[in-house]
């Protein structure tokens, strides 16, 4: 398919849509990366770009440089180098999600949305506002996600905190508890979380929804952020191996 405005990146066309009802490109720090110092970035009229690429611009003297609105995104970009080449159901189209009592009325309608937006959902349960415990639905997300069975996890609990613990006992899970969009954009574009948590008696519903789109629409940064990570999963790898 051919880039419809050559003077807008073609990723940045491809882009989904950040948030609902709106259909503006997103640019993120990594749309930088190959934008030389005292360079200029074109961009769509309408683009929302984040506080990052913002201060990735201050910092090496790029402009930005506004063009007309582009008409037609053309498929999702899940993380950086990721496209989303398979349909629902592909693993990198799948999100595993769970919740506890606490979090299960927001699971049910987070599951809606984002069928909405075109993922498959693998639903780990719970399935009634019957008290459970945490950890089990948490588990059962992380471990569809480090298996590669899913390429999301999603973990809704009463303040989505004991989930992210965890999720992050998982090898090879990076769980993040994100409460608004700045933390889920930081949390995709620094650290490549691959499982979000939510408290579901924290936020509500509406903004749970924005969450997990930005989330899911965000890209990973790369560039010294895959160097932190790959520190990360040294840590992690360390203490595998202490316990084989």
């Amino acid at each position: 398919m051919s880039n419809p405005d050559p003077s807008v990146p073609d990723n940045l066309q491809r882009r989904n849509p950040p948030f609902a009802g709106a259909e503006r490109p997103l640019i993120t720090e990594a749309d930088l990366i190959a934008v030389p110092a005292g360079g200029t970035f074109t961009v769509p009229a309408d683009a929302i770009i984040t506080p990052l690429a913002r201060e990735a611009a201050r910092t090496r003297g790029i402009s930005f440089v506004e063009q007309s609105v582009v008409s037609s995104p053309r498929a999702i970009t899940t993380s950086a180098g990721h496209h989303s080449a398979g349909g629902p159901g592909a693993p990198e189209k799948t999100v595993a999600i769970g919740a506890d009592h606490g979090g299960f009325e927001m699971k049910e309608d987070l599951k809606k949305y984002i069928t909405e937006l075109g993922y498959a959902i693998q639903d780990c349960g719970t399935f009634s506002t019957e008290s459970v415990d945490y950890p089990d639905f948490a588990y059962a997300v992380a471990k569809l996600v480090a298996d590669g069975k899913a390429r999301w996890g999603i973990i809704i609990d009463g303040a989505g905190i004991g989930s992210c613990m965890v999720a992050n006992k998982v090898p090879g899970v990076r769980a993040a508890m994100c409460y608004d969009l700045s933390t889920a954009i930081n949390s995709r574009e620094h650290n490549d979380a691959n499982v979000l948590t939510l408290g579901g008696k924290l936020i509500g519903p509406n903004l749970a929804r924005d969450i997990v789109k930005t989330w899911l629409s965000t890209p990973f940064g790369g560039g010294r952020h895959a160097r932190r990570i790959d520190k990360i999963m040294e840590v992690e790898k360390r203490f595998l191996r202490k316990a084989q």
